[in-house]
């Protein structure tokens, strides 16, 4: 199997499948720009910083998106054991705080 390009690992946030102008947007505020960006980060971690800067407004939706944008694939459609271990990896992420 091939290594990504470099260059489409440069894709910005907003063209990703999955990312809105508002999520974009939010991802953006935490320093997320780039698909490279989400990767390097991770999702569990970038969910919890966008659901930090914006407690009121961000659901596990926003979760289930960014992985699915990394996969390629529409949120809604995470097979549920992918969904359990994102829920997982985010409950231990939490009570590493």
């Amino acid at each position: 199997m091939c290594a990504p390009h470099p260059h489409q690992l440069m894709t910005d946030v907003k063209n990703l499948r999955n990312i809105g102008k508002v999520t974009a947007a939010w991802l953006k505020d935490v320093g997320i720009f780039t698909e490279q960006d989400l990767i390097e980060m991770g999702v569990i971690k970038a969910y919890l910083r966008v659901k930090s800067a914006y407690p009121e407004r961000v659901s596990l939706n926003l979760l289930y998106s960014l992985e699915g944008a990394l996969l390629g694939i529409p949120w809604n459609q995470l097979p549920e054991s992918m969904r359990a271990d994102l829920l997982s990896r985010l409950a231990a992420a939490s009570s590493d705080d």
